[in-house]
């Protein structure tokens, strides 16, 4: 049996329109587009995942995924993600995957190392492994394993669901911490995190 990465896409020219301060629309887009390839590049180097499925109502960002070596399911119906990734996990479960792992498109300094960090905690199922935002708010990558152990309840306040729900279904329960995976992209901000970050590394 395999692991899947599921990975979420809002429209790559209409994500991020909290940036639209310091960003225009172009240059949102060109970012939405980077970001979705680095996630589905780092995902596929990984010889664990057997498949990267992207679920995304844009056409454009499901083309550039597949240029990329993804799996692709297009959303349809009014734009809602828990519903879609269970859409996309049932697809994933009809392929006897072991567990799925849920990774949105915006973790700009996700590396295969963090990924690994969540693999290694996922060993003995039934386990749910939950890397949280900087703020403990929202969950930046979850780990489910078996196919179906909890539902997903993405959006705020969705990491101490997803929290209760692994204690609810009697799973193990793995809290990831690593500040590669809590850096996600959402407001003016957090691009000065990440430049602060990035320029540390090389330093």
């Amino acid at each position: 049996m395999t692991l899947w990465a599921i990975v979420p896409v809002k429209p790559l020219r209409r994500g991020k329109s909290r940036l639209a301060g310091v960003l225009n629309q172009d240059e949102r887009a060109d970012l939405n587009q980077r970001l979705l390839v680095h996630t589905v590049d780092t995902l596929r180097s990984i010889s664990e995942i057997g498949q990267v499925l992207v679920v995304s109502r844009d056409p454009a960002a499901l083309s550039l995924a597949r240029d990329h070596g993804a799996r692709t399911v297009q959303e349809n119906g009014a734009p809602q993600l828990n519903i879609a990734l269970a859409r996309a996990t049932i697809l994933a479960k009809n392929f006897i995957t072991r567990g799925v792992l849920i990774v949105p498109a915006d973790l700009p300094l996700l590396t295969a190392e963090d990924v690994h960090a969540m693999l290694d905690r996922a060993k003995y199922p039934p386990v749910v492994v939950v890397a949280p935002d900087r703020h403990h708010q929202g969950t930046n990558a979850l780990l489910v394993c078996p196919v179906g152990l909890i539902e997903y309840e993405f959006g705020p306040g969705s990491f101490q669901r997803h929290c209760d729900l692994a204690i609810k279904a009697g799973a193990r329960l793995e809290i990831c911490e690593l500040p590669s995976l809590a850096i996600d992209v959402d407001y003016p901000e957090d691009l000065d995190i990440i430049e602060a970050e990035l320029r540390a590394e090389y330093e």
